[in-house]
């Protein structure tokens, strides 16, 4: 298999599961392209509102996907799900560069409704991919293009379809009977699962089990790229199509495969952290106005839109504390005694 391809399938492992790993020879391989694509396609009904114009991917120009891990599709879990593992990816071919921004799921975000401020991941909840996009495209101030979903199984699975992965486990644990123990370790499916999932016994919180899922996606390139042979390139295919959905076409996969692979070799990684805070006796994460502004920024860098120098006030919360509604950010520019005391202002107003 040549270079090229086997960048087209590591890139369907890593940035979107069932995007730009789908070839040509691939789709014979396994049968009928059709059917593949009718079982992961899922149309959404928006339109970004943070374009003037158009994007296009047969242009080649940079765009963004939303990456939604959905906690169903294992361990029993059948309802419609929450988004606990988000990430926001953004691809510019001619600066040959990709961008990973991994979301908290506990972030303090607007659901959009006029009224309701929620978890970021309950945005998957409410209102499926479309609100979910909407909600992360509202925060990030920058457009949420294309999006695509896998639930824990398909993560179970393509673990095990390239015949599991490497880690060196820094903290031995035992999540819902599945024991993963200390030290350099191969994971299967079922405890790979349980590594990318684990939450509670990880000193660094939510913000630990993310990096831990970037790193299992790393280690799926990995492996991906060091394969051979049909038969493990049709288990990768096949854990895609059953556990994962999109909103681009064939058409566009195909673009994607050939034109923007390149992007996909110089790939940084950010993380979107606040502080973590209790309202009414629930736990959120808090986001810094200039932490935010610093990732909303980069962002717009890479999708090539205008900056910003400070965070856009949203007309109906006009005059609510520092333009936004509550404590939905802190203000992170100022001295520790200062913030202190707006942040006690605030909490009498609201």
């Amino acid at each position: 298999m040549r270079r090229y391809q086997k960048v087209v399938i590591s890139i369907l492992s890593i940035m979107v599961v069932a995007v730009a790993g789908i070839t040509i020879y691939a789709m014979q391989v396994l049968g009928d392209a059709n059917s593949m694509m009718d079982n992961i396609s899922q149309a959404v009904n928006r339109t970004t509102q943070k374009r003037d114009v158009a994007m296009s991917i047969e242009e080649r120009d940079p765009f963004s996907i939303l990456l939604l891990g959905i906690d169903t599709g294992a361990l029993g879990r059948t309802e419609q799900g929450r988004s606990d593992s988000m990430m926001v990816v953004t691809i510019n071919p001619e600066k040959k560069q990709s961008t990973i921004v991994s979301l908290d799921r506990d972030i303090y975000a607007d659901m959009l409704d006029g009224v309701t401020f929620d978890k970021l991941n309950h945005a998957y909840a409410y209102g499926g991919a479309e609100l979910a996009m909407d909600a992360v495209e509202k925060l990030l101030d920058i457009p949420i293009d294309h999006y695509v979903s896998i639930n824990m199984q398909g993560m179970s699975d393509l673990i095990d379809a390239v015949g599991g992965i490497e880690v060196d486990n820094k903290i031995e644990f035992t999540l819902e009977n599945v024991h993963v123990p200390f030290g350099k370790i191969t994971l299967d499916g079922k405890t790979g699962l349980a590594y990318a999932r684990m939450r509670k016994d990880d000193p660094a919180g939510d913000i630990g089990r993310q990096a831990r899922q970037r790193e299992v996606l790393e280690k799926i390139i990995a492996k991906v790229l060091s394969l051979n042979g049909v038969s493990n390139y049709q288990k990768i295919l096949k854990a895609v199509e059953k556990n994962s959905k999109t909103d681009l076409t064939w058409n566009e996969m195909l673009d994607i495969a050939t034109n923007y692979y390149p992007a996909f070799e110089n790939i940084e990684q950010e993380q979107l952290e606040g502080r973590d805070e209790q309202m009414n006796g629930i736990y959120y994460q808090i986001l810094g106005m200039q932490e935010l502004l610093t990732v909303q920024n980069s962002l717009k860098e890479q999708l090539e839109l205008p900056t910003n120098e400070e965070l856009t006030i949203d007309p109906q919360f006009e005059y609510s504390y520092n333009g936004f509604i509550g404590n939905q950010f802190y203000d992170d520019r100022v001295s520790e005694t200062e913030e202190t005391t707006q942040d006690v202002e605030s909490t009498t107003s609201w």
